[in-house]
């Protein structure tokens, strides 16, 4: 993180939360480099600055993936990167039997990402996948 860079983490549940703080203290961060807001994702990253942002780091719900990727194109600087966790699905995403509602929206977000003209992605095969892309403009 830049020298004056502050990180801000989104989380509906407030043990975690709680988690995020203690861990970042533990690191040696001072109290003002972060930020810590409760809530859903939707309803709190629509506040938050445009173009304000160099990591978008996506680990919530796996039906929202899609409009997160909305929302972080918005509050990503150009070279910023975004990534989604768990894009395999336990392997489900990659197998065309599986039709759940989480896997098909995950193949959405997939294919989003590939064919972004302002996205240079790659799919990283590490625990159950993990979708980055870098926002080139």
């Amino acid at each position: 993180m830049r020298p004056d860079g502050v990180l801000t983490t989104v989380d509906s549940e407030p043990d975690r939360q709680q988690l995020a703080r203690t861990a970042y203290r533990e690191a040696g961060f001072a109290a003002n480099r972060a930020r810590f807001i409760p809530g859903r994702a939707l309803e709190v990253l629509p506040r938050l600055a445009d173009g304000g942002y160099d990591l978008v780091f996506c680990d919530g719900d796996r039906l929202e993936y899609p409009d997160y990727l909305a929302e972080s194109l918005r509050l990503l600087r150009p070279g910023g990167l975004v990534c989604f966790e768990g894009t395999f699905a336990q392997g489900r995403s990659m197998d065309a039997a599986h039709q759940e509602p989480e896997v098909v929206r995950l193949r959405e977000l997939m294919r989003s990402v590939r064919d972004h003209e302002a996205l240079a992605p790659v799919l990283l095969p590490t625990d159950d996948g993990l979708l980055c892309a870098v926002r080139r403009r």
